[in-house]
């Protein structure tokens, strides 16, 4: 939690987050996903002054544990100073124990953002999905947040001005709005209409930005010029991966030229022949690509 500290801006975790979308896709499967369609509402998960401390945390932990479809799990929630903005023990469950920074005694509205990371620490527990080192963890914790529909929340919690910042969660502001932004591409969702932080706003768009390049990189028909004609290069020069280009020739066993590229939804590398206009389907989350090899 950035807590009047500087706030880390940009996509250097941007690998590991797509990583995580990967493994969301291959430990869910793209019809799970789709019953995820519909976010966390602001009402459902909304927190005033004059409610009841406890009461309140418990009531938002019932509404995200529903929503992450865990009905069997309940969260004991408790306040404590700490340096991170919670913790939860990972047992065996039904009941989990999450701590709560002292903070959010005062700064109630931002609850949900915390528990929503918790709570998305449970499902992944329960689904025995994990990353090798205790970061890379916390990343697939946030994106899965985010892409599964509870994360604008965290995105909304950050604030910054001249004098003072917040930020919950490890990913950057500009991260998550880059798995908001896959999100709502993927289920024609606007999240900007629940933020109530103009940084969050402006994090999301710059996140949509980074988002919809990524379906226009060639070999896909949408790439524009600069880039098709990079690929047209690449192409009649193909050994293996050109530098910093997101896609590698190579020869099959017939000695014809494909290409592989990472699929736009879930990133999963697609291999298709080079052989000019094709339609791929990516396997894993079943887009349908148009692509110009």
């Amino acid at each position: 939690m950035a807590n009047g500290g500087p706030v880390e801006h940009g996509y250097p975790h941007l690998e590991t987050v797509r990583a995580a979308v990967t493994a969301l896709y291959r430990r869910l499967s793209r019809d799970t996903i789709e019953t995820f369609s519909v976010s966390v509402a602001p009402a459902d998960v909304a927190f005033c002054d004059v409610d009841d401390l406890h009461l309140g945390a418990q009531r938002v932990a019932r509404e995200i544990v529903r929503h992450f479809r865990l009905p069997d799990a309940r969260l004991i929630v408790g306040f404590r100073e700490m340096t991170h903005a919670a913790n939860v023990e990972l047992a065996a469950g039904p009941e989990y124990f999450v701590e709560l920074n002292d903070r959010f005694r005062t700064h109630r509205r931002d609850i949900g953002a915390a528990l929503a990371h918790e709570v998305a620490h449970v499902y992944l527990h329960r689904l025995g999905l994990a990353f090798p080192t205790t970061a890379e963890n916390e990343i697939l914790t946030d994106t899965t947040t985010a892409y599964l529909g509870a994360g604008w929340l965290l995105l909304d919690a950050y604030r910054e001005d001249a004098v003072s910042s917040q930020k919950l969660g490890y990913l950057t502001p500009e991260e998550f709005g880059y798995v908001l932004a896959k999100r709502a591409l993927l289920f024609h969702e606007d999240p900007c209409v629940w933020f109530t932080s103009p940084q969050a706003h402006t994090a999301y768009v710059k996140g949509m930005a980074r988002a919809r390049r990524d379906g226009q990189q060639p070999p896909l028909t949408a790439a524009g010029w600069t880039g098709r004609r990079r690929y047209a290069h690449d192409r009649r020069h193909a050994s293996g991966a050109p530098p910093a280009a997101p896609y590698a020739f190579a020869a099959d066993p017939a000695g014809q030229l494909r290409v592989s590229f990472p699929c736009p939804t879930c990133h999963q590398r697609i291999r298709v022949p080079v052989r000019g206009r094709v339609r791929a389907r990516c396997a894993l989350c079943r887009t349908v690509l148009e692509c110009d090899t």
